[in-house]
């Protein structure tokens, strides 16, 4: 992992105080269509390509190839609208690193970003970190294609490192998890000036949003680098925490007992206790063959892998779908029995609630990837506990999973978070604009059919009380 330098921070910082913007787009003073394209500099990029686009949501740049489909599949609703009419300059690049997993453009280097620049900017930047291993695309129609529409400048990055793989890069563990956040902070200062060169005066208002490691990298830049923002938003963000919980402590639990659970027959309903007891919600059972398939057993071998490498020896990543008692199986893995070096690691990466700007949280209480109950719960719980809870606001989204996508094969039985995010997000800016504090932390139900907005999911979601 390269670490850019203490020379590189220093020319990219552009710090200034927050000031309220209006929520819809207005027309820039400095310019029409792509003004200033050939002056732009993002600050420390070892390469970038600008580019005047006629369409920066996905409405335009599926076809014109400034964005990748790959990177944001299965994150969204099929049903959820695009936006569209937003012309503006892209920016895609990278900062010098030194690992190769993301193929996009066919650069094969890892720390690329993307940054949008619309036509009709309202003032304000939004920047987002990758969800899981993905790229820097990931949050083109979940968040990009929203906030561009409402004038914001959007930046985003890949993180420094992607892919199943992932793990591979740095040199000692825990170390590729903490270049998410380095990246992160790099790309917000480096976007902010970018911005103030596009548009002659810095943004007013700098939002930091994501979700599952998107949502840590929130909290994470809150806790760290309160200076670089005026709030964020953190949808189902991953918790970690050196003494638990955290991905290692019950995500084996499931790998044992699930496979219990399913065959039936004696010892089942044991299993099923137990499914309950490590975090797995009771009504979301429905949801277990899905995980168990294709995120349980994943996750658990990369990102053990990344924080706890001798546990399989020279093994990488473990041996996927191995029965409990198979030498080295991730099924078998008892975090709190580790060497003391894996806590260590994980406390390289951890958070420790002591935000210090405004954050809305929102998980949905049928999260089996990242239990509401060993996370979300816990973490609002540390903010209150670091004396910070006048900037926490916590939504519980009855009926929420992990990714939305599923919500098109049980609409039934889920809400899509996408609609809730975008209602939080409006609540952010109404709380760091003008002073107006959203709604208290709760529950939020699941509508019943012909009720208030659960006449139309897709596109509604009321926090309120």
């Amino acid at each position: 992992m390269s670490q850019w330098t203490a020379r590189a921070a220093a020319v990219t910082a552009l710090l200034v105080g927050s000031v309220a913007v209006p929520a819809a787009a207005a027309p820039d003073a400095g310019g029409g269509h792509c003004a200033r394209m050939g002056a732009l500099r993002v600050p420390g990029a070892g390469h970038q390509e600008v580019s005047c686009v006629g369409e920066l949501t996905t409405a335009g740049t599926i076809a014109s190839g400034h964005t990748d489909e790959a990177d944001w599949a299965g994150l969204t609703p099929a049903g959820l609208a695009t936006p569209s009419g937003v012309p503006g300059i892209q920016i895609d690049g990278w900062f010098p690193d030194d690992s190769a997993g993301n193929t996009n453009h066919g650069w094969n280097h890892d720390a690329q970003f993307v940054v949008r620049l619309p036509d009709r900017w309202n003032g304000g930047l939004v920047v987002a970190g990758s969800p899981g291993v993905r790229e820097q695309y990931a949050n083109d129609r979940a968040i990009s294609d929203w906030v561009l529409s409402r004038g914001y400048a959007f930046a985003a990055t890949d993180k420094g490192n992607t892919g199943a793989a992932f793990h591979r890069d740095g040199d000692r563990p825990g170390e590729a998890i903490a270049e998410w956040n380095e990246r992160v902070t790099q790309l917000t200062r480096a976007a902010r000036a970018v911005v103030a060169q596009r548009y002659h005066r810095p943004p007013a208002r700098t939002l930091a949003t994501g979700m599952s490691n998107g949502g840590y990298l929130v909290r994470w830049q809150l806790e760290n680098h309160p200076e670089l923002y005026d709030g964020g938003v953190d949808w189902e963000g991953n918790l970690w925490r050196a003494q638990g919980p955290n991905l290692l402590t019950f995500l084996p639990s499931a790998l044992r007992s699930y496979p219990v659970y399913a065959a039936g027959g004696e010892g089942s309903e044991r299993a099923h206790r137990e499914m309950v007891a490590a975090g797995y919600p009771a009504g979301s059972e429905f949801l277990w063959a899905f995980h168990h398939q294709y995120y349980w057993d994943l996750t658990q071998r990369i990102y053990r892998e990344e924080l706890d490498p001798g546990f399989d020896g020279a093994t990488e990543a473990g041996t996927p779908f191995c029965a409990p008692g198979t030498p080295a199986c991730d099924a078998d893995y008892v975090y709190g029995d580790r060497p003391r070096e894996v806590a260590d690691a994980v406390e390289r990466i951890a958070l420790t609630g002591r935000i210090g700007k405004p954050l809305i949280t929102l998980h949905g209480t049928l999260d089996v990837l990242l239990p509401i109950g060993k996370d979300s719960d816990v973490y609002a719980g540390m903010v209150r506990d670091a004396g910070r809870a006048k900037l926490l606001r916590y939504y519980r989204i009855e009926g929420g999973t992990h990714v939305d996508s599923l919500y098109d094969a049980f609409p039934d039985r889920l809400r899509p978070l996408t609609p809730c995010h975008r209602s939080a997000f409006t609540a952010l800016e109404d709380w760091t604009g003008n002073g107006r504090a959203p709604a208290p932390s709760r529950t939020v139900p699941l509508p019943r059919a012909g009720e208030g907005d659960g006449r139309d999911l897709l596109s509604r979601c009321s926090l309120g009380g």
